[in-house]
């Protein structure tokens, strides 16, 4: 008997995604998690511990193009699980370095989270093309703040387990009980991982409906042999809408790093909170950043399924949630505890309703480069997770507290928002010219939408 009711395996990859995606944040935050007990027990100042945290960033922006090339040329199920693997082995061996002596320490600390951001490069440019590959464009939105959403559920989940393990253990155990969740989960990912056409109980109601809803089922199908194409970069820089989204990527990752770097510091160090209560504090915003991110991506699709253009469904939640971000500067003029929470989980909330730029990847990428397109947003999002650490730093360490640090990452909500307005324009899939063939002639890839 021939089947007729599609099978739903795209919603079990998007689950790994989301999990694979609340580890990878939760590793990020376990230095944010642990820093201000760290900084207290080897003696380093704020310039010093902002530096520390930058180190992420650095390798993380330096591997997007290398990792998206990976992506592309190796496909998305081995090229992740060994970032998975890597990342949680050297966030696992993060936990030694208390004994060495200070300067060994820090050196040693710095050179294994540079060693995590470059292992995790590949992650979200990954999470983008599967994301193309398994589902419809009216369904894209929805998906990609899922699997975004996940950064705000690992602060959530984790922050508060972190927060126990360091009060009652100490710092070093955070990185060794993470690592080796994440060891674990990368043996978990290469069973459950298929590209859609690979997939061994999909059928094809399923796959005929991903495929002709605009879902690159065939991505992994054409991959080539040869490296990254510098010309589809040349094209992609050259591009009005492209620079507006990486501009408004940068931004809301300005805030996304105080979120995972600073902000448990200046819970302990600005408001007198302990590491545990800060912990517990900080889940709360991010909580309201999980549901925000969620709902920031229903909207935009049923605003799609209603018949409005993709550029309105997707800027509408994007212009009004980082507008709302910008709220967290209201915390220099209030004293009460439940009101600086309110206002951080009112920014963190719009934050989340906000974070649609992998949606908009998703829906932009050349088909033939969507893991280099995706690696190419993130390394210019991800220069904020360098500048925002230290900048912060130099800020606290001038100033003595944290008041121009909220200044300057509310700044960058509205920021987003004036280059979303006018500078990107109308969205739509990039169609990228090829070079010239053998025989002399250049074609034009068809858009998809």
């Amino acid at each position: 008997m021939q089947e007729t009711k599609p099978t739903r395996k795209r919603y079990l990859i998007l689950l790994m995604l989301f999990l694979v995606t609340t580890i990878n944040y939760a590793d990020r935050a376990t230095i944010a998690i642990a820093g201000s007990s760290l900084q207290k027990d080897l003696g380093i100042d704020a310039v010093t511990l902002g530096y520390v945290f930058s180190a992420f960033g650095w390798a993380y922006v330096l591997g997007q193009i290398p990792g998206g090339w990976l992506l592309d040329r190796f496909g998305s199920k081995r090229v992740y699980a060994a970032g998975i693997f890597a990342w949680s082995l050297f966030t696992l061996l993060q936990g030694f370095v208390g004994g060495m002596p200070v300067a060994w320490a820090v050196t040693t600390l710095f050179i294994l989270r540079f060693m995590v951001g470059f292992a995790e490069a590949p992650s979200f440019p990954g999470n983008a093309r599967i994301v193309a590959a398994w589902f419809p464009t009216a369904e894209r939105g929805t998906a990609s703040a899922i699997f975004n959403s996940a950064q705000y559920f690992a602060t959530a989940l984790f922050a508060p387990i972190m927060g126990w393990i360091v009060y009652t253990l100490g710092w070093e155990h955070v990185f060794v009980v993470m690592g080796v969740l994440g060891i674990v989960f990368s043996g978990i990912w290469m069973k459950t991982i298929y590209n859609p056409k690979e997939h061994p109980t999909i059928n094809k109601a399923e796959l005929d409906h991903i495929e002709q809803n605009g879902g690159l089922v065939d991505m992994d199908q054409s991959r080539k042999n040869d490296g990254p194409r510098w010309d589809y970069i040349r094209q992609m820089l050259t591009n009005r809408m492209l620079l507006g989204v990486y501009l408004g990527q940068y931004c809301i990752n300005a805030i996304t790093y105080f979120f995972l770097t600073w902000f448990p510091v200046y819970l302990v160090q600005e408001r007198g909170m302990t590491i545990l209560k800060a912990g517990i504090i900080a889940s709360l915003p991010a909580i309201c950043g999980f549901l925000g991110g969620v709902l920031g991506g229903i909207i935009s699709d049923y605003l799609l399924r209603r018949g409005h253009s993709l550029t309105f469904a997707r800027k509408l939640p994007i212009v009004c949630g980082l507008t709302l971000s910008a709220s967290m500067v209201l915390c220099n003029y209030v004293d009460a505890e439940w009101m600086v929470v309110g206002f951080m989980t009112l920014a963190f909330f719009g934050k989340g309703l906000g974070s649609l730029g992998w949606a908009v990847v998703a829906d932009t990428s050349p088909k033939q480069i969507a893991g280099l397109s995706g690696g190419l947003f993130n390394t210019f999002g991800n220069l904020a997770s360098i500048t925002t650490p230290i900048v912060i730093g130099y800020l606290i360490n001038s100033t003595g507290s944290f008041e121009w640090a909220l200044v300057f990452v509310g700044a960058n909500g509205l920021l987003a928002v004036f280059s979303y307005l006018v500078i990107v324009g109308k969205i739509q899939r990039v169609e990228l010219k090829e070079p010239p063939s053998k025989g002399g002639t250049e074609v034009l890839t068809p858009a998809h939408s």
